[in-house]
C-alpha cells in the first residue's frame, strides 16, 4: 500500500464521488479510479460498494477513512521536518492569506513578531482565491493560514478565532450615496456594483448573505466582476459603483477621505478572524481535543505566531472573541463573573456545494412583534431589519435544504399576539408581564389558553413605571384614590392592564371604577378622547409619548405595588418541541440584537427612524450607549426571574376573574435550556 494511494482513498471517501475527489486532487477521474482498484488488489478486498452512480464504504473502507489519515498525517510531519532541517533547522514561518491581509493587517503583526523573534525569517504567500490557499496549508507548502472564511467542513484543518471582520458598503466620497450614515443592501437593487471574482471572501460573503436572505446578485442592477483590487478601486473611483469590502481592503483610501465605508443593516455584526493550520500541526501544538503528536523540534515558530495572535488584547485565549461587560452588555460584571462573547455572523464555509431543494420541507414561521414598545425593540424589530433571524436559523443536518418562510406581524398591544398565539396563527410572541401570563392561561374568558414556553426575558423595569397613569394636564385627579367613580381606558390584555388592575385593587377602589377598553392605535389618531374617559392607562413608551406633548401628567407618583415590569418572548410548544433548534436560533438573534443596540452608537437614531417616533423618546425608553442611565426606564435583559413572575400571579389571582392565573405551572412554562444553548454557542 503506497502513500499517495491511502491520500487517493481518503478523499474519495471523504466527497463518496470519485468525481468530486478527482476536481480536489486535480487528477482525471480514471486515474482516481485506478488508484483505488490498485489499493483494493494490494488490500485483496473492497473498498467501497457502488450502488448505481452512488458509492459507499464497505466495513474495511470505513476502517481505512478513520485510521488511515494519521499515516498521512505523519507522512507530511515527516517530510516537513525534513525540508525544515535542511533549511537550517526550523527558522522560517509560512503565511498564506488574501492580498487584503497581506496589505494591512498582517505587516503589523509581522513586524511586531519579528521583533520578538528576530532569527525567525517569514515568508508571505499571497492566493487570489481561498481554494489554493487550502491546498497549500494541507500540502504543507505553508505553515499557517489567515482567512475570515471557515474550514470546518475540512476535517483536516484547524481553525482558531483570533479576531473580527467587519464587510461594509464602499463608495467613493464623491457618491450621492456617501452621506447616508447606514443603508439597506434593499435600498441598492437598483445600483451598479463592482466585484471581486469567484472564490474570493468579500464575494463569498455578500453571496451567502445574500442567499440567507432571499436574494442573489441578480436582483442587482448591474455587476461588474474584477481580477483585481486596483481594478476594483478605479471604477469605485471614476465610475462611481458600489463596492463591498471587508475593514482590512481600501485603508489608506478611506484614511485619505477619496472612499467612505457605509455600514449595511445585513452585515451589522462581524464574522470570526480565522488562524488556520493543518490539524496535524495543532495535534503537536497541543490545541486539539486530540492526543498530542510526538514533540518536534520544527514548530517552535508556529507556537510562537500562535501565542503572541491569541494573546493580543481584546482575544481570548480559545475563542479569539472581544470580551463584553456585563451578561445584558453594559452592567458592571461581578467579580470572578467568566468573560461574556460578542455575538458574530458565522463565517461562510469557503466551499459549500449546494443541495437541491426540490421537495424540501418548508417551515413557516410568524412573529408576533409590538414594534412601537420600545422596550421590545431587541426582540422584533432589530431582528427583523438586520435580518438575523434568517443568519442564525439552522440549515445544516435535519435542516438541510429546509426553506423557511417568515412572517413578521406588528401589534400596538399584546392582546392580538396572545389571541394570535391560542388560534396557532402565531408561532413567536413579544409580550409583556400580564400578556405573558395570558399566553399560557388565557384570559378566563373570551380567549382560550395556549400551549405556550417561556424562554426568554427581553427588557425589565425594577421599580414598576414601565406602566403609568396619565390624566389631562388640567385634571382635578391627583392620586390614585380619586379614580374612584371615574372611567380609565385601558388597553385590555396589555401590561399596563395588569398594572391598574393590581393597582386598584390595592386601594380596594377596583369596583369603583370603570375600565373602558380602546384601542389604541385610534386613539394615538385621534389625540384621546377625553370626554368619554378621565384618563388613560399606558405601557412604555406610550405614556412618555403623551406627556412629551404636554397634553397629559402621570397620576402616579410611587410604585404602589413594588412589582418590577418586564418583557418576554414566548413561543408555541409544539414548535419548541419539534424544532428546538429554531427556538435556539430565535434566541441566538435576540442576543446579537441586544449587543448591536448596546453597543452601536447610531442604534437608537436607526429605531427612532424606523418607528417614526423621537429619537429623545427611545433612548429614555430603552437603555443604550446613547441613553442617560440614571433616567433610563427599561434595561435590555434576557434572564428570566421566576420569583418576578410568583408576584405577579399572587398579586394578580386575588382579584376577582384573576384566579385562573393561580394554576400555571411555572417550571413546565419556563424553559431556561433554550437561552442557556443559545448563549454557549455564541
Amino acid at each position: 500500500m503506497e502513500i499517495y494511494q491511502l491520500k487517493v482513498f481518503l478523499e474519495v471517501a471523504r466527497c463518496l464521488s470519485f468525481t468530486e475527489a478527482a476536481d480536489t486532487l486535480n487528477l482525471t477521474q480514471p486515474a482516481v479510479s485506478a488508484k483505488i482498484k490498485s489499493l483494493e488488489s494490494d488490500l485483496k478486498t473492497p473498498l467501497f460498494r457502488r450502488l448505481g452512480r452512488r458509492i459507499e464504504l464497505t466495513q474495511v473502507g470505513e476502517y481505512l477513512l478513520e485510521e488511515g489519515s494519521s499515516l498521512v498525517d505523519l507522512e507530511s510531519c515527516l517530510v516537513a521536518e525534513i525540508e525544515a532541517i535542511k533549511q537550517g533547522k526550523f527558522s522560517t514561518l509560512k503565511i498564506g492569506c488574501m492580498p487584503d491581509m497581506l496589505s494591512n493587517w498582517l505587516p503589523s503583526v509581522l513586524y511586531e513578531y519579528r521583533r520578538v523573534y528576530p532569527d525567525v525569517q517569514t515568508k508571505c504567500l499571497q492566493f487570489d482565491s481561498v481554494e489554493p490557499l487550502y491546498r497549500a496549508i494541507k500540502t504543507g507548502e505553508v505553515d499557517i493560514g489567515l482567512s475570515d472564511l471557515s474550514f470546518s467542513t475540512f476535517g483536516e484543518i484547524l481553525e482558531l478565532e483570533i479576531g473580527s471582520v467587519h464587510y461594509s458598503l464602499v463608495v467613493s466620497s464623491s457618491h450621492q450615496l456617501a452621506q447616508c450614515s447606514w443603508l439597506s443592501l434593499k435600498e441598492l437593487t437598483n445600483q451598479v456594483w463592482v466585484l471581486p471574482p469567484e472564490g474570493v471572501p468579500g464575494r463569498i460573503m455578500l453571496q451567502k448573505r445574500m442567499q440567507e436572505l432571499g436574494l442573489n446578485l441578480a436582483d442587482l442592477g448591474h455587476v461588474e466582476s474584477v481580477d483585481a483590487a486596483s481594478l476594483m478601486r478605479t471604477y469605485l473611483l471614476q465610475g462611481h459603483y458600489l463596492g463591498f469590502a471587508s475593514d482590512f481592503e481600501f485603508q489608506m483610501e478611506c484614511q485619505a477621505g477619496l472612499l467612505r465605508r457605509i455600514p449595511l443593516e445585513e452585515f451589522a455584526l462581524g464574522t470570526p478572524l480565522f488562524l488556520l493550520m493543518a490539524k496535524r500541526l495543532g495535534r503537536t501544538l497541543g490545541l486539539t481535543d486530540q492526543p498530542a503528536a510526538r514533540s518536534s523540534l520544527g514548530l517552535e515558530p508556529v507556537r510562537q505566531f500562535v501565542a503572541m495572535v491569541q494573546s493580543q488584547p481584546g482575544v481570548t485565549q480559545n475563542r479569539g472573541v472581544k470580551e463584553l461587560p456585563s451578561p445584558n452588555f453594559l452592567a458592571t460584571p461581578s467579580a470572578g463573573a467568566p468573560a461574556q462573547k460578542v455575538p458574530q455572523f458565522q463565517a461562510p464555509n469557503f466551499l459549500v456545494r449546494s443541495g437541491s431543494t426540490n421537495g424540501a420541507e418548508i417551515i413557516n414561521l410568524t412573529i408576533g412583534t409590538q414594534n412601537r414598545t420600545i422596550q421590545t425593540v431587541t426582540a422584533g424589530l432589530i431582528i427583523q431589519r438586520l435580518g438575523l433571524l434568517e443568519h442564525f436559523l439552522p440549515r445544516e443536518g435535519r435542516y438541510s435544504g429546509v426553506q423557511y418562510r417568515l412572517r413578521w406581524t406588528d401589534y400596538s398591544s399584546g392582546a392580538p399576539i396572545v389571541a394570535g398565539l391560542a388560534a396557532q396563527q402565531i408561532d413567536i410572541g413579544v409580550l409583556g408581564d400580564y400578556p405573558l401570563l395570558l399566553s399560557v392561561a388565557g384570559d378566563g374568558g373570551t380567549v382560550p389558553a395556549a400551549d405556550t414556553r417561556l424562554i426568554s426575558f427581553v427588557a425589565s423595569n425594577l421599580d414598576g413605571s414601565g406602566n403609568d397613569i396619565i390624566v389631562p394636564q388640567h385634571s382635578p385627579l391627583d392620586c390614585l384614590d380619586d379614580l374612584a367613580g371615574r372611567v380609565i381606558g385601558v388597553p385590555f390584555g396589555s401590561a399596563a392592564h395588569g398594572m391598574v388592575m393590581r393597582s386598584l385593587h390595592h386601594r380596594q377602589i377596583l369596583n369603583a371604577v370603570t375600565l373602558k377598553a380602546f384601542d389604541q392605535d385610534n386613539a394615538q389618531r385621534s389625540g384621546h378622547n377625553t370626554a368619554q374617559v378621565d384618563g388613560y392607562a399606558y405601557f412604555a413608551p406610550f405614556h412618555e409619548i403623551a406627556k412629551h406633548r404636554g397634553q397629559f401628567r402621570r397620576l402616579l407618583h410611587e410604585s404602589l405595588d413594588g412589582l418590577p415590569t418586564f418583557h418576554g418572548v414566548v413561543i408555541r410548544a409544539d414548535l419548541a418541541e419539534q424544532y428546538p433548534e429554531i427556538a435556539v436560533a430565535y434566541l441566538r438573534a435576540l442576543l446579537a440584537a441586544q449587543y448591536w443596540y448596546a453597543t452601536q452608537p447610531m442604534a437608537t437614531t436607526l429605531v427612532s427612524r424606523w418607528v417614526n417616533m423621537d429619537a429623545a423618546i427611545v433612548t429614555k425608553t430603552l437603555r443604550s450607549s446613547a441613553s442617560d442611565q440614571a433616567n433610563v426606564v427599561y434595561l435590555p435583559e434576557t434572564h428570566m426571574r421566576a420569583d418576578w413572575l410568583q408576584a405577579h400571579i399572587h398579586q394578580l389571582g386575588q382579584i376577582a376573574g384573576q384566579e385562573h392565573l393561580g394554576h400555571i405551572n411555572l417550571d413546565r412554562w419556563m424553559q431556561p435550556e433554550f437561552l442557556e444553548r443559545a448563549i454557549a454557542s455564541l
